[in-house]
């Protein structure tokens, strides 16, 4: 039992020191991240990167740039899909979309948007409701790789046959494939969808705000942080919104916990769509 506490201790030891490693050559920022989190996927990294021990994947990240780029695509390991959790859009759609048009222009903040998915899903509910053109949208993450991804817009049709079925549930207007075009076994999603898209490097965990938007969503990514990365995240998102602006979270995020608990109102509870009181 003393042998294993002391293993447990040296891989606790050694992970703190690659996190902190990260931070100081790469100047990703994981040390607020989810413990759990961060060591399963360190260990999965250590699999893939045939390494026996935390300190050996340690040394190969810091001196070679492309290996660290292997490790980022483990540490953020992007799970999307398009129109994910289709009755949280359909809420979008009735709840917050005829509020947003209230506004002469609309800016739309997307958090953590990894490959793209959602940023498309937004643009389409958009488009069929009038809001598009006069919407920018930033599309932001911090794995360069998963945003060149998302710039390109182009998907596997083996999931886009899924992405249908959750655009129809979700109160879709059209015909999913008016969207893209379908080529060799791919779909390339509209160009036109994200002529109003900025997509950025931005970190939730050492960048700043993006100031007067009207809607921010951050959909299953605060539940990789700790505490205090939460509450850093909810501050940015309540000064990035304007006056009455809308939250969207995932679900199995709220702000009810964190310091700004009292700052947003549930509009939609059950789909965590809140409103900046």
């Amino acid at each position: 039992m003393e042998r294993n506490f002391s293993v447990d201790r040296n891989s606790e030891i050694e992970l703190r020191l690659l996190i902190e490693a990260i931070y100081l050559k790469y100047s990703y920022d994981f040390r607020d991240y989810s413990g759990a989190s961060i060591k399963r996927r360190v260990d999965h990294a250590l699999s893939q990167f045939e390494c026996n021990t935390i300190s050996a994947l340690q040394e190969k990240v810091l001196h070679d740039p492309a290996a660290f780029m292997q490790l980022l695509q483990l540490l953020t390991i992007p799970v999307s899909e398009m129109f994910r959790d289709p009755s949280h859009f359909l809420a979008i759609r009735k709840e917050v979309v005829p509020l947003l048009r209230t506004y002469p222009s609309i800016k739309i903040w997307i958090a953590g948007c990894s490959t793209g998915e959602e940023v498309y899903s937004m643009a389409i509910v958009l488009r069929e409701e009038g809001l598009l053109d006069r919407t920018i949208i930033y599309a932001t993450d911090i794995n360069p790789r998963s945003l060149e991804k998302a710039r390109q817009g182009i998907f596997s049709m083996e999931n886009v046959r899924a992405y249908t079925a959750n655009y129809q549930q979700a109160g879709g207007q059209s015909s999913f494939a008016d969207y893209y075009t379908a080529a060799y076994g791919y779909a390339i999603f509209d160009k036109t969808l994200r002529e109003n898209v900025t997509f950025a490097d931005h970190s939730l965990a050492t960048d700043s705000v993006f100031s007067e938007t009207q809607l921010i969503s951050c959909r299953n990514v605060l539940i990789y942080f700790n505490k205090s990365l939460q509450g850093r995240a909810f501050g940015l998102f309540h000064e990035s919104l304007c006056h009455r602006g809308f939250l969207v979270l995932g679900s199995k995020e709220t702000p009810d916990f964190s310091a700004f608990g009292d700052q947003f109102e549930p509009l939609v509870k059950q789909e965590r769509i809140y409103r900046k009181s």
